[in-house]
């Protein structure tokens, strides 16, 4: 570990200080300090550690040259000292508030009075490091049509390969209090460079555009590469050092986003201030952004299971309701069949009510079910049958309304589903001996709804099906959402990940099943399927996998092919499905058609396993 660094302790009452009167929390209304007497740089504000030595402090005539404005969301601009100190690890860029649009430009020179402050972006308890800011300012401009102070450049080789430093014991894992060590860590360098001018060249997309309009770049182009293009997390010490997220100052209503995905290139210079948000951290807001060069990326088709093959699969089809536009039934759909080959059985999740997020009581998923396998029908897939529980209203998590649960899907010409007593949502399902062989209490059944570990999360739901006379057990889950989690870029380091409590006790419940049926039938054919929301390295999935009952056969494939999900620009494992001993040979597809993509009809990727029972 680390040794804390003297100053931490000190810097630790700043920021208690800062807490107490809000600055930290980004409320302007602190009690204003004394004026500082003698002149003030910027690096003078930004300081050596993440929290300024001046937070809560009035400075004036703080001199600098605007490099970007921003006149929507968080307004205010970015003004930088073009005479550097010789520290690297002090900033010689700083945001100033202003609330409202600014009245600065670009490369005016300007002398700023107002008042210090540290602004946590999604506040105190989202764990996000803070931005030094100056607020309540007080602007002269002094000269303008100035050059802009030379941007530095971000790259492969200026990037440390290490991430972060662990945080200071003492001061509960932040790392706040360290002093930055830029040439070492990438968090420290990065906010070395908190609120300057910087520049990449054409740099590789790892994380697709986005709704809101932004999109991920790595400056290295050579770091856990997957198979296709993107960033690998394959281990919590993977958190891929070159990742950026970028933005663009101007307004899309005066300049449209590109529209990039994971394997395109965006060519040439993207300059402008580096800034820290709420949802990707370290961000390049681009003043010049470069262009989109297209890459091949395509989506990718499964191939089909043969005769004697029983072909599984799971799909979140995110939020999906009758309310939905029919283009989205019809993509999914068209999914299914193009892409995944009309698998024999289908796990859903988050197949919402028959009225989607109206919170009214309803529960049934009747109409959503009869939309989705109507327009597989039309696209030329099976006639699918479904079977599921309903749950109880606002019992199970997710969008408030949606009831959002678990179905099986299944092709009646090649697979029957074993009706047993079909369940509810509190009654649980068993496992029983039956002519020799093991059997469900309820078919379909959920897995133990009243065990606290499903509290507002999805139960897991089991069905028996029988593929040319041979038993498969299907368990579909949708386990606990990574939400509360802090993120890889968080003030505390390691960061905390609290929601895995829970996942863990809902992995041991599941694994816990598995093993009531291989006790009976040791060689019994099981499959646990679904949206995990864990890492195949997790301890979540290690506790499926406990005592050998599973495996997680996403992790048959190279590495470089492991993931279902892109995150913040890292490619990583979210759906799986696990198989139980008595599956001996098996082959298993991540089909990506949805992660890496601008154009989604969900964010999860599919997963397709193959078998003989």
């Amino acid at each position: 570990m680390r040794s804390s660094h003297p100053r931490s302790a000190a810097v630790a009452a700043l920021v208690a200080t800062a807490l107490a009167t809000g600055l930290l929390a980004g409320t302007a209304d602190a009690a204003e300090g004394a004026v500082s007497a003698d002149p003030i740089r910027i690096h003078d504000i930004q300081g050596t550690t993440r929290i300024s030595p001046l937070v809560g402090k009035q400075v004036a005539d703080v001199a600098g040259v605007v490099t970007g404005v921003r006149t929507y969301g968080s307004r205010g601009f970015w003004i930088q000292d073009p005479d550097a100190d010789d520290d690297d690890a002090t900033s010689e860029g700083v945001f100033v508030f202003t609330n409202s649009v600014p009245t600065v430009a670009v490369g005016d020179a300007v002398k700023v009075s107002g008042l210090v402050g540290e602004y946590i972006p999604g506040g105190v308890s989202s764990g996000n490091q803070s931005v030094t800011q100056i607020s309540k300012p007080v602007v002269t401009v002094v000269s303008s049509g100035n050059a802009l102070p030379a941007a530095t450049a971000v790259n492969e080789y200026s990037v440390p390969c290490a991430y972060a430093p662990e945080g200071d014991a003492a001061a509960a894992g932040s790392i706040n209090g360290l002093t930055l060590e830029p040439s070492r860590y990438a968090l420290d360098y990065y906010e070395s460079l908190e609120g300057m001018n910087i520049a990449i060249g054409t740099s590789r997309v790892v994380g697709a555009t986005d709704p809101y309009a932004e999109l991920w770049v790595t400056v290295k182009g050579w770091e856990n590469n997957t198979k296709r293009g993107g960033t690998l997390y394959g281990s919590y010490d993977s958190q891929n050092t070159g990742r950026l997220q970028i933005q663009q100052l101007a307004p899309l209503a005066q300049q449209p986003f590109p529209v990039a995905n994971v394997g395109d290139k965006l060519t040439g210079p993207t300059e402008g201030p580096l800034d820290f948000n709420q949802f990707g951290g370290y961000t390049l807001v681009a003043r010049t952004l470069g262009t989109v060069k297209p890459g091949t990326l395509a989506p990718e088709k499964t191939k089909p299971q043969a005769e004697k093959e029983l072909a599984v699969a799971t799909y979140n089809v995110e939020n999906l309701d009758p309310t939905d536009p029919q283009e989205k039934f019809d993509n999914l759909a068209k999914a299914v069949v193009e892409n995944l080959a009309s698998p024999d059985i289908l796990a859903l999740e988050e197949i919402q009510d028959d009225n989607g997020a109206k919170n009214d009581g309803t529960v049934s998923a009747e109409a959503t079910l009869t939309k989705f396998t109507e327009a597989i029908a039309a696209a030329g897939g099976p006639a699918y049958q479904w079977r599921t529980v309903n749950p109880e209203d606002k019992k199970d998590g997710g969008e408030p309304g949606g009831n959002i649960r678990q179905v099986f899907l299944f092709n009646p010409a090649r697979v029957s589903f074993t009706e047993r007593a079909p369940g509810d949502a509190v009654t649980a399902t068993g496992v029983v001996k039956e002519n020799g062989k093991a059997a469900l209490t309820h078919s379909p059944g959920r897995i133990d709804p009243a065990n606290p570990a499903w509290v507002d999360s999805r139960k897991p739901l089991a069905g028996e099906f029988v593929f040319r006379g041979k038993t498969v057990f299907v368990i579909a889950n949708h386990f606990g959402s990574k939400g509360g989690d802090q993120g890889l870029t968080s003030a505390t380091q390691p960061p905390v990940r609290s929601s895995e409590a829970k996942r863990l006790l809902q992995a041991q419940a599941v694994n816990g099943f598995v093993k009531d049926i291989l006790a009976v039938e040791k060689k019994a054919a099981v499959l646990v399927v679904g949206d995990i929301n864990d890492f195949e390295f997790s301890g979540t999935t290690q506790a499926l996998e406990d005592g050998g009952a599973l495996y997680s056969a996403i992790k048959s494939l190279p590495r470089s092919e492991r993931y279902s999900y892109v995150y913040q620009g890292n490619s990583q494992v979210l759906d799986q499905i696990l198989t139980s001993p008595g599956i001996k040979q098996f082959s298993y597809d991540s089909v990506h058609i949805n992660a890496e993509f601008a154009n989604q009809n969900s964010d999860h990727d599919p997963q397709v396993v193959r078998f003989r029972p």
